[in-house]
């Protein structure tokens, strides 16, 4: 398994963002690219959420009664991540392009 410092992992790390904004369709390389890309951010996205559970889980079992109080923060950060965490695949990104909001 290449290491986040070799020369293999930053070969495999994507180089577009996650959206389909600028892609030339006809460009078969460039649209695998973003594709890639969109799954990816969907994937990391799903593995947070998976992280913050197991934490809070840890939390819950080591605080007892008191997991309210002392787990709290992990509890809002795990409910706002659920929001983002399902792997939708990159079907509904690139058919339907919506405009940045900038």
């Amino acid at each position: 398994m290449p290491t986040p410092k070799s020369i293999q992992f930053r070969m495999q790390k994507p180089k577009v963002p996650p959206t389909f904004e600028g892609v030339d369709y006809d460009n078969n390389l460039q649209l695998k690219a973003a594709q890639d890309a969109v799954l990816r951010e969907q994937w990391v996205q799903s593995m947070m959420a998976r992280l913050l559970r197991e934490e809070m889980g840890k939390c819950y079992y080591r605080e007892g009664v008191n997991h309210l109080e002392k787990c709290g923060q992990l509890r809002e950060r795990y409910l706002e991540q659920l929001k983002h965490s399902k792997v939708k695949g990159y079907l509904f990104e690139q058919q339907n392009i919506t405009p940045s909001s900038s």
